[in-house]
């Protein structure tokens, strides 16, 4: 499947910020003002960019989005909010568009300056570098502590025309929900409105991005931006229709994608582990319980270390908030029973079973906690010695 999408390009490029000389600077151009709707952090500290991005995506159009990797431009004050302005006004004069086009996103370490000069001169190159085939590169210019780039494709037939879907993201560390849960970008040829686009991105965002968790941290920088250049399509595509539910699912194929890979790649993670509800009394319930699950250190050190402890998942379900009877709890890693109707599986070979299937790089942990209607997951990683020794040199 291609990763070009009609209507779109993009960069990567070196600029002087990280000192390993790896790439550093993106740029996702489209080739005219497009619709474009964003999700954006729910932590009350917030960078330059993403109050920046907000406001300008307000009116519904954006035709450039500057990425740079290696430094948050987080509470860097008014010095960080106007460098942000000003190297999106050097974008706009070298694409020759309106500055409003042109939205910022930063993803490093927090409280450094951004070195706008720096960048500055780098633009020239970028845009040179601009193309329909560009979209790696742009990918592992964003990269952080991530061990590889993030991409994921979809395609949707509407009609007799096939509409694109590409997302682009980032992501290993500081990964819990609210609205985003990282840097992505999202391209579709599909023709929407402004109202429409924003549905599908937050449906989407909350079935997917919003059921990930790596470290319980949600980032100063966390931001989704999702645009939809209408090349491949001539007629807009309402939500409520047909097409509409085929391309909202499309949509939310690739962010769960995207989130998966997130997760899995998880500072140091070995193990992406599925955490699955059934039987509660509603959907919200299952989730909260999933959540609670997934988001316990308890939990993920087990996971690290293959060890099938049903006791710590079962007393995490059972400070998530959400009331079931522990008489009724069921629980499976994968197709191994470890805990049923209130009670462990008291078989010689089960834990053994159980910790085998734990070594593989992909699994998920399944309880029914009752006979209510309502389901539910989380996507977790284990957490282990090269998180905490990636956090504890970031800086140094």
């Amino acid at each position: 499947m291609s990763e070009r999408v009609t209507g779109f390009r993009f960069a990567g490029v070196y600029a002087g910020i990280k000192a390993n000389g790896a790439l550093d600077l993106g740029l996702l151009c489209a080739d005219r003002p497009v619709v474009a709707a964003g999700l954006f952090t729910t932590n009350r500290v917030r960078a330059a960019p993403v109050t920046i991005s907000e406001r300008r995506l307000r009116t519904g159009l954006c035709q450039a989005i500057l990425v740079n990797s290696g430094n948050a431009n987080a509470c860097t004050g008014r010095q960080g909010r106007e460098a942000a302005l000003s190297l999106t006004q050097a974008v706009a004069s070298a694409l020759r568009v309106s500055r409003g086009l042109v939205v910022p996103a930063s993803t490093g370490v927090i409280g450094a300056q951004l070195p706008r000069e720096t960048i500055e001169r780098a633009i020239p190159s970028l845009v040179s570098d601009l193309s329909n085939a560009g979209a790696e590169r742009f990918a592992r210019a964003i990269m952080t502590t991530d061990r590889a780039p993030k991409m994921a494709r979809a395609e949707v037939k509407i009609g007799r025309t096939v509409c694109k879907v590409l997302g682009i993201a980032k992501g290993a560390g500081m990964i819990h929900p609210n609205m985003a849960t990282t840097l992505a970008f999202v391209t579709t040829d599909a023709a929407l409105s402004h109202a429409g686009l924003s549905y599908m991105l937050r449906r989407a965002a909350e079935a997917t991005f919003n059921r990930a968790t790596v470290d319980g941290d949600t980032s100063t920088n966390d931001s989704i931006y999702a645009l939809a250049s209408g090349a491949a399509t001539t007629r807009e595509i309402s939500r409520g229709t047909a097409a509409g539910r085929r391309l909202a699912g499309a949509l939310t194929e690739v962010l769960e994608s995207l989130a998966k890979q997130i997760v899995a790649d998880g500072e140091g993670a070995e193990h992406l582990v599925r955490i699955e509800v059934r039987g509660a009394r509603t959907d919200a319930d299952a989730v909260q319980i999933a959540r609670t699950i997934a988001g316990s250190q308890l939990v993920k050190t087990a996971i690290f270390g293959c060890d099938p402890n049903w006791g710590r998942i079962l007393a995490a379900a059972g400070r998530s908030g959400v009331r079931f009877n522990p008489d009724h709890v069921s629980m499976a890693i994968a197709d191994v029973p470890i805990f049923q109707h209130g009670a462990p599986v008291m078989q010689a070979k089960t834990e053994a079973k159980a910790a085998i299937v734990m070594k593989r790089p992909e699994y998920t942990i399944a309880l029914k906690v009752g006979r209510g209607r309502g389901i539910g997951h989380y996507w977790t990683c284990d957490l282990g010695h090269e998180y905490v020794r990636i956090n504890a040199d970031y800086r140094t």
